[in-house]
């Protein structure tokens, strides 16, 4: 009888410790995949600042024929943005982020170009571009955290060890994009 009462409780524990195994696998992959998509809607607002810099880059130049370098770094950052791995995505990023501020500056040099309607709604759209890439950029970070943390602690992190989960990088600014932007003519 209390050989029973022992085999039962230790069946009863097993099966509360696979299932909270099971538990926090799963939070682990829901966690990874929230990473995974966070990303993707940061790499869409990133195509949609890659579609519209091209337009914008045109009708400054129009207008701003002298500016060749500050063009030439916004089409130079922009052409790596879509290629490369993650974190080379993000390095291009953080240099094409750069240059638009630059190119911000240098716009504002043109009252004519600044009453363009054309340049008006498209600094508009890439201004909302902009806001989005930073939203979705916190909610990567805020995904990491929680991925970080889940791993990190205690008894989550000796699955994490045995399942091969890692702790993923948060995406930073630059401490030259933290400064402002100096244009010298």
């Amino acid at each position: 009888m209390v050989l029973e009462l022992v085999l039962v409780a230790v069946v009863v524990l097993l099966v509360l410790i696979l299932l909270w195994a099971m538990g926090t696998f799963n939070r682990f992959i829901v966690l990874r995949n929230r990473i995974d998509n966070a990303f993707s809607q940061i790499d869409v607002q990133l195509k949609r600042r890659y579609d519209l810099i091209p337009n914008l880059v045109e009708i400054v130049k129009g207008y701003a024929k002298h500016e060749k370098e500050t063009l030439t770094d916004v089409i130079k950052a922009r052409g790596g943005i879509m290629q490369g791995t993650p974190d080379e995505r993000m390095a291009a990023n953080n240099m094409l982020t750069g240059a638009l501020g630059k190119l911000m500056v240098v716009m504002e040099q043109y009252p004519k170009l600044m009453a363009n309607e054309n340049f008006l709604k498209l600094q508009e759209e890439l201004a909302g571009t902009e806001n989005k890439i930073a939203y979705v950029r916190t909610a990567y970070n805020d995904s990491v955290l929680e991925l970080n943390n889940a791993i990190m602690m205690f008894p989550g992190s000796v699955l994490a060890g045995m399942f091969g989960f890692v702790q993923k990088a948060f995406l930073e600014t630059p401490g030259e994009q933290r400064e402002n932007v100096k244009v010298k003519f």
